[in-house]
């Protein structure tokens, strides 16, 4: 029975395949050269007591990420890879072997976070982009942050009960209170590759860890009034980066007219970074975290970055 179920998946698979070049996953997979994060992730998570893990550490990674190309959750996640051939293939399933469940999806992800490996797996992204001419080129990157509701129950502000998450918090926005947290990223506006990215409570301003995202290859950075600092200004001269940054001015000292139209220009020139948080948002389901701590959600946050890099990247190369 096992025999048969195989030689059909096989029959599938090739009657699957298009004429034309790659499409969809197939494409995606190749933007990047797997060979540095398979060593990182074996040669990290394959050390220790408990032995080789059962399931293929790069398999595993690269089934998170479908997850996150998808907006689904583990369980989701789970049942896609036993009914979609293009999920097994993508992440490197053998059609013999079963599929991963949840619950081992969900302590692959905790493995990772808790090895750091989120971390230097993006800066492999960031480092084989750099290599291809994907990223910075022109070395325009604009800085900015959005609200992400906690996936814990909205609370009142004067609740007499604490809030359920303890890392998120609540800040107001438009005139309303908000509960969760704030994603900060740093974005080629040229390519529209994210550089960086950093998660908050929701109570951080933005202006307090921006420079924590800066990858040493921009020229100009460009970003609203919130971050106008003679601080930052004084740092970006010294580190020969062209300060883009929409002045700020206040109730006793307003703006001048040619600062009001410089501060128009650059609004217009930066954009596209919106463009980048509505993709978040609508096509990838980032309104919400999906965990309750900031270490979990800000691991699934670099996460999704990966993986909209690489459906970003393959776009690129496409065209």
């Amino acid at each position: 029975m096992h025999r048969e179920q195989e030689q059909l998946s096989l029959a599938d698979a090739l009657r699957r395949q298009r004429p034309g070049g790659k499409r969809g996953l197939e494409q995606i997979d190749a933007v990047l050269d797997w060979a540095a994060p398979a060593r990182l992730l074996r040669e990290t998570l394959h050390a220790g007591r408990r032995g080789r893990p059962a399931y293929d550490p790069l398999a595993m990674f690269k089934a998170l990420l479908l997850g996150e190309l998808h907006g689904l959750s583990d369980a989701a996640l789970e049942e896609e890879l036993w009914d979609r051939e293009s999920f097994r293939r993508f992440a490197g399933f053998p059609a013999a072997e079963p599929i991963p469940d949840h619950t081992t999806l969900c302590r692959f992800r905790s493995a990772l976070r808790e090895a750091g490996l989120h971390d230097a797996l993006f800066a492999e992204l960031q480092e084989q982009l750099a290599a291809r001419g994907l990223s910075l080129k022109a070395g325009r990157a604009a800085l900015d942050a959005t609200l992400v509701d906690a996936q814990a129950s909205r609370k009142r502000v004067d609740s007499a009960r604490g809030p359920s998450d303890p890392d998120a918090a609540f800040t107001r926005s438009r005139g309303k209170h908000r509960y969760g947290y704030k994603a900060h990223l740093n974005v080629d506006l040229d390519s529209l590759l994210i550089l960086a990215a950093e998660l908050t409570p929701a109570n951080v301003n933005e202006t307090t860890i921006a420079d924590q995202l800066l990858t040493g290859r921009e020229r100009s950075v460009h970003a609203d009034r919130a971050y106008d600092t003679a601080a930052r200004e004084a740092l970006y001269a010294e580190l020969r980066i062209s300060y883009a940054i929409m002045r700020r001015g206040n109730r006793h000292h307003p703006l001048p007219e040619w600062e009001r139209q410089r501060n128009r220009r650059l609004h217009r020139v930066r954009m596209p970074m919106e463009g980048v948080f509505g993709v978040l948002k609508r096509c990838y389901g980032y309104r919400r975290v999906r965990f309750f701590n900031l270490a979990r959600n800000r691991c699934q946050l670099l996460l999704l970055c990966f993986a909209y890099n690489l459906r970003r990247a393959a776009q690129l190369t496409a065209a």
